[in-house]
Order: structure tokens, then C-alpha cells, then sequence
């Protein structure tokens, strides 16, 4: 990180943030939420990433959107960041589980492509099937 840029705040450091703004001590947000005082605690120090569910009742009771919340604790656009994972990240109509899904299969999909190349397997092997032929000369 270069000098003078500003750490983005973490999920959990986001909601202890807005939960201590509103003067809401940690074992009545949890009660208001439904869940542990403990499950709180481990998602406000990162140990622990809550549902949707969760999150969605976190934000309402912290009286924030689910999206806002999750949205401004993502980091930004990191540079070289492919087009499909910031693609992801935009799409209003995914949950964070969908989107945490998605760029988890994309990642997975781009590292074996990349290990298959380095091993000199190429891609026509995946071309093939793609078509439904078997062949990559159709």
C-alpha cells in the first residue's frame, strides 16, 4: 500500500464501527440479530463470516443496507483484476454467498488453465468437450 492511501475497514471492523456509533453494546446487537454474543465477537474480528441471513439482520439493525455494508468493507478494484471478477462484484441480483461462489470457481477455473499450459496440456482438450463433438477439428 503506498503512502498516504487508506486501509479499507474489514467487514467485522465495518460493524463494530457502526455498532459502537450507535451505542449499541456487542451482546444487545447480538440478541436484536438472533445470534451468540461469541458468533458476533468472531465476526467483528474477522474469525467468522456471517450469512446472508446474518448480515442482512446486522444491517437492518444497525439501520444500513445489507449491500452498503457488505459493499464498503469490499476492497476496490484491485489493479489487474480481471474484468469477470469485477463483473461479479457489480451484479446487483447475487447474495454475497453467489458472488463469494462465483469468484472462488472463476479463480479455480484460471488456475488449472494456467497449471495445464505450464505442463504443455494447452486448452484443446476443454475445447473439444465444450463443442460436444469430441473433436476440436469440427
Amino acid at each position: 500500500m503506498a503512502e498516504g492511501e487508506k486501509r479499507r475497514p474489514t467487514l467485522g471492523e465495518l460493524i463494530r464501527t457502526q455498532r459502537e456509533m450507535a451505542s449499541l453494546p456487542m451482546r444487545r446487537l447480538a440478541e436484536m440479530v438472533g445470534i451468540s454474543n461469541p458468533y458476533l465477537s468472531q465476526i467483528e474480528r474477522n474469525l467468522r463470516e456471517p450469512s446472508d441471513k446474518v448480515l442482512e439482520a446486522i444491517a437492518e439493525n444497525l439501520k444500513l443496507s445489507s449491500e452498503m455494508l457488505f459493499n464498503s468493507a469490499r476492497p476496490s478494484d484491485p489493479e489487474g483484476q480481471p474484468e469477470v471478477v469485477a463483473a461479479i462484484r457489480r451484479d446487483p441480483d447475487l447474495t454475497h454467498a453467489q458472488r463469494a461462489t462465483l469468484e472462488e470457481m472463476y479463480s479455480t477455473f484460471r488456475q488449472v488453465t494456467t497449471e495445464n499450459r505450464r505442463r504443455g496440456r494447452g486448452t484443446g482438450r476443454a475445447a473439444a468437450v465444450h463443442d460436444g463433438s469430441g473433436s476440436a477439428d469440427t
